[in-house]
């Protein structure tokens, strides 16, 4: 475990976030490492663009005409924001189901906007604004093009369940059984693997030339979607949104709970993941960045847009800057 973080109040290192960090070249393996490539934990959401793999082998874009926008939002961890509930929405009509069948359950959207709106309406959040209502909209897809239980599709050992573990596995190097399963904060499965496994799949999934033909097709298309809408992935003011948006495909990037985070870089055939131990969300940011700017992906003009995301201010409750946040390891 080593550091990556640093925080600083005045002139004083205040605090400070561990981790790990492992970089994957698909087509030579692990490349470079900080701290242990192989630490096991929990891929949370940032396997949601894995998972949603499946729709696209099984052809239910094509049956349901999903768009680029409904794919997305699918991978993501959306905000809760108006565009994001109605693509949710969108989906659940197509395929014939109603928000009544999502077993995400709710909470306060990630956007700030879209929280004060409801405060302002006096409404409670629905199962539409959870974050990864688009994830059990795609499940619920696969169970209604193959008239599978809808009201067990959370069941670990629930044919849905089961594709999606294997398509991750596969993605990942590793096999089924590998998988350590736990319940994500959403009641699915979610899988437990090395950083290192997670890096291979999302290089593979940035870069899928050396899959089989069907599956480097379904990656092919899921990052089209996730880079023609970045709008549907994240809170505006979220890193994952501004990212993609930036780097206009440069750049496949997705955030998990807990803070793990996975990059695909499809021009190097890169996949990276690291893991910040305390689980402080508020590290990641910097992290990515001092990344990415280690394998010169951002040039000067995109690093000036994303600044805030580089060194990210500590703000008191005057609105008085008092502190930053820096990465400071070195691969």
């Amino acid at each position: 475990m080593e550091k990556l973080v640093s925080v600083y109040r005045g002139s004083i290192e205040e605090s400070s976030h561990y981790g790990h960090i492992a970089v994957v070249d698909v087509s030579k393996g692990l490349t470079s490492a900080l701290g242990d490539p192989n630490y096991i934990t929990y891929i949370r959401s940032a396997a949601k663009p894995l998972q949603i793999i499946n729709l696209f082998l099984n052809d239910l874009d094509k049956q349901y005409g999903f768009t680029d926008e409904e794919i997305a939002v699918m991978c993501g961890s959306h905000g809760g924001e108006e565009i994001h509930c109605n693509a949710v929405n969108s989906v659940l009509e197509k395929i014939g189901l109603s928000t009544d069948y999502l077993q995400c359950g709710s909470h306060r959207p990630f956007s700030r906007e879209a929280a004060s709106r409801l405060n302002h309406l006096q409404q409670k959040p629905t199962s539409l604004h959870n974050n990864c209502s688009g994830k059990h909209a795609a499940m619920l897809s696969m169970c209604a093009k193959y008239g599978w239980d809808t009201g067990t599709y959370l069941d670990p050992h629930h044919p849905v369940q089961i594709k999606m573990a294997e398509t991750v596995a596969y993605m990942s190097d590793l096999r089924v059984t590998d998988l350590i399963i736990g319940i994500d904060g959403c009641g699915v499965p979610v899988y437990g693997m090395p950083l290192y496994n997670m890096a291979q799949a999302f290089g593979r999934l940035a870069n899928p030339n050396g899959l089989s033909e069907s599956f480097a097709l379904a990656c092919s298309k899921v990052t089209k979607a996730i880079i023609a809408s970045p709008h549907m992935l994240s809170a505006r003011e979220a890193i994952d949104y501004n990212l993609m948006v930036e780097t206009k495909g440069s750049v496949i990037a997705k955030i998990g709970a807990e803070a793990v985070y996975c990059i695909g870089l499809p021009n190097k055939g890169i996949g990276i993941a690291f893991k910040v131990i305390d689980g402080g969300h508020r590290a990641i940011p910097p992290v990515v960045m001092k990344l990415l700017a280690n394998y010169a992906v951002l040039d000067e003009h995109s690093m000036q847009r994303l600044s805030k995301f580089v060194q990210p201010e500590i703000i008191n409750h005057a609105g008085l800057k008092v502190g930053y946040l820096s990465a400071e390891f070195d691969l």
